[in-house]
């Protein structure tokens, strides 16, 4: 396995890993904002990705 895949599988984990950090915050301050605040930076993130040249 490379580097290269590893690394892929590290961020992947990373992303969800922070959504469901998100979601524990969110209970424990019984409001949505941080859930609502992690939804509108991954699709924030989604959309500035595209227009990066690869």
């Amino acid at each position: 396995m490379s580097i290269s895949k590893i690394r892929s599988i590290l961020y992947k984990s990373a992303k969800y890993l922070g959504d469901f950090n998100a979601i524990k915050r969110a209970i424990k301050k019984k409001d949505v904002t941080p859930v609502l605040k992690r939804i509108i930076r991954r699709i924030y993130g989604y959309i500035t990705s595209k227009g990066m040249p690869k």
